[in-house]
């Protein structure tokens, strides 16, 4: 196995994914729109069984508003605010 080098591989993808547009968030004003958030990810430590409860539900719920028609946002962490914000407008 080669070793994983972020300077060649990132790009690349990156690149392909932006092509694909695969995480533009469209804003379609037609549907509801729904917004999920769990809680932000903080440096608690160790892992636990409360961080993935919590973030399962969080992503059960958002999928399946999604699935049913909605505009969901659901951000994990502070950037995905300005992220979010400049890709659909929130």
């Amino acid at each position: 196995m080669t070793r994983y080098d972020p300077a060649t591989v990132e790009p690349k993808w990156q690149a392909a994914w932006d092509r694909a547009e695969t995480f533009l968030a469209k804003r379609d004003t037609s549907k509801p729109k729904y917004y999920v958030l769990e809680m932000f990810p903080y440096p608690s430590g160790r892992i636990h069984i409360g961080h993935v409860r919590n973030y399962t539900m969080g992503d059960v719920v958002a999928r399946f508003k999604r699935a049913t028609g909605h505009n969901v946002l659901h951000p994990d962490g502070l950037g995905c605010f300005w992220y979010a914000g400049r890709k659909c407008g929130y």
